[in-house]
């Protein structure tokens, strides 16, 4: 059975990218709202686990603004999907249109002094979006990890199509990426990271929203082996086809400590910086997953059983 499904997923994915990416703007931007909506009203788990998720972010929130919150919540989901099944298809001046950043001076002087950037974001409205923009607006070329989906042909799918966008792509497993990640920060380039969740035994843990969360310890320790200016991004949509973001200042290494001790204390600025944008666009973060440590103690979570 499982492997019914993962051809099926995989042909779904298809589908999109052959399909979605030639249909007018539009029709594309309809169809994506028509199908966040129907996801909603079925209110199954990933609607579930992103309401529970959103009642951290916004406290004291009742049942019906968490309703509205998880309404909002999926048709930005669905933007995202539209965008990306049809980014491959987009010009470069439509490309180049689609994005603004706020305060990007931070990310063009930091590849200016040749030193090396990561930029690390959490699951806020399109990265992908923001990595095209990177690579055709600033004609910077950057690396980026990506992990292993099943089946392997969708995974094959995600590396090819953001390649297409002019990203270098590594596995996630495999042990390697790490340094071939500091290598391109040691030659001045330009690694982006998306950090807002990691459930593995080596994941830091910080406070966001109040609770314990586990975030991937990279973007800090690359900062520190390679000399490279760690930056948070956020991201959000608007009611206009550009979506906006904010480059934050940049995170720096502390004077003291252990290696262990400095990782804790940057990775939990980059929690932070997360939380910042996440609570002025709740509705733009796309985690339909467990991330908070209470959620993934069975006889903690309210919703055994949710993604």
């Amino acid at each position: 059975m499982s492997g019914i499904r993962e051809r099926l997923t995989d042909g779904l994915y298809g589908l999109g990218w052959g399909t979605v990416r030639t249909l007018p703007e539009p029709v594309a931007t309809r169809l994506g709202r028509t199908i966040a909506d129907l996801a909603w009203k079925q209110r199954g788990k990933g609607v579930q686990r992103l309401e529970s998720n959103y009642a951290r972010v916004v406290p004291g929130a009742g049942p019906e603004r968490l309703a509205e919150l998880s309404r909002a919540g999926m048709r930005s989901y669905l933007r995202y999907w539209m965008e990306s099944f049809r980014l491959p298809a987009w010009s470069e001046e439509r490309i180049k249109d689609g994005f603004d950043p706020k305060d990007l001076h931070f990310l063009t002087d930091g590849l200016a002094a040749g030193k090396g950037v990561v930029l690390a974001l959490p699951h806020l409205a399109n990265w992908d979006l923001a990595g095209a923009w990177v690579t055709t607006k600033l004609r910077t070329p950057f690396t980026t990890v990506a992990e292993r989906l099943k089946p392997e042909t969708l995974y094959d799918r995600f590396v090819a199509y953001r390649e297409g966008l002019g990203m270098e792509v590594l596995p996630h497993s495999g042990g390697s990426a790490f340094g071939t990640l500091a290598r391109r920060l040691r030659d001045g380039g330009l690694v982006c990271l998306v950090a807002d969740r990691d459930l593995s035994a080596s994941g830091v843990e910080v406070t966001f929203f109040g609770e314990t969360a586990r975030m991937p310890a990279g973007p800090a320790l690359l900062a520190q082996q390679t000399g490279a200016l760690l930056l948070p991004v956020t991201l959000w949509y608007d009611d206009s086809p550009v979506m906006r973001g904010r480059v934050h200042s940049p995170i720096e290494v502390p004077e003291s400590g252990t290696r262990a001790e400095k990782t804790s204390v940057m990775t939990q600025a980059l929690a932070d910086a997360f939380a910042t944008g996440i609570t002025e666009h709740p509705e733009d973060w796309h985690m339909l997953q467990r991330l908070w440590l209470a959620d993934l103690d069975p006889g903690k979570d309210p919703q055994k059983g949710t993604p």
